[in-house]
């Protein structure tokens, strides 16, 4: 595991990689301290990292202008913070944990099993998604409220709007679930659907399995996950 962490104290850091690699052993693959924003996003822009721990307040910069450019990224971000007050505000940007300060073991070990075994994060109060504009690269915010469903496409996410337009989100299917809200389902392995939008679930006479999102469109429903989906209804 390729991990970047942002700590302005030099002994907060040091020890919270001690920590980190008392948990993962092996499974550390390399571990990078920044201090500042800057850095740290031009580390972020020329290395591939799987996890992000990341302070708010970061020598008087606030840490949630690089939250934004993080959560559009592929990889997860857990904050460690002691800024407890504003765990709402940034379990809205997506992130997986929010670990206080001073940082107990235990407390770090439950956040980092949390992206090794696919558990969903506590908060679950993502109000948006964090896309990156091809054109200026700058990084906007699609409300939750306005995306139909999420579909699979390589190593990204093609997102769908209700107003039919459509954006591409980096991370993966599975470490998109492990932080949306629970009203967003996984009907297929290439798909999951704001169950807001869901109209019907019916069986074709081929004996495949639809969920209608609209008067014209539905999408496929795998069996692993019909029945799940079924109770939903």
């Amino acid at each position: 595991m390729r991990i970047l962490i942002v700590e302005d104290e030099a002994v907060t850091a040091r020890g919270l990689e001690r920590k980190i690699r008392e948990i993962l052993g092996t499974r550390v693959e390399s571990v990078r301290i920044e201090s500042g924003l800057t850095a740290s996003e031009c580390y972020l822009l020329d290395n591939p990292v799987d996890l992000l721990l990341l302070d708010l307040d970061l020598d008087g910069q606030d840490g949630i202008q690089l939250l934004r450019m993080a959560v559009s990224a592929s990889f997860q971000t857990i904050i460690v913070s002691a800024n407890t007050d504003r765990a709402i505000e940034v379990f809205e940007y997506g992130v997986l944990d929010f670990v206080p300060k001073p940082v107990r073991e235990e407390r770090l070990q439950k956040a980092l099993q949390r992206l090794e075994t696919g558990i969903p994060g506590p908060g679950r109060a993502m109000t948006c998604v964090a896309v990156r504009n091809r054109v200026d690269e700058r990084t906007e915010l699609v409300p939750l409220k306005d995306i139909v469903y999420f579909q699979a496409a390589d190593n990204y996410i093609q997102i769908h709007k209700k107003d039919g337009t459509e954006h591409s989100h980096r991370k993966t299917m599975e470490a998109l679930m492990l932080v949306l809200p629970r009203n967003f389902v996984r009907i297929h392995r290439s798909y999951a659907v704001n169950m807001d939008y869901a109209m019907a679930l019916r069986t074709t006479p081929a004996g495949k399995h639809e969920l209608q999102i609209s008067a014209n469109a539905s999408l496929p429903v795998s069996r692993d996950f019909y029945r799940e989906l079924k109770g939903r209804f």
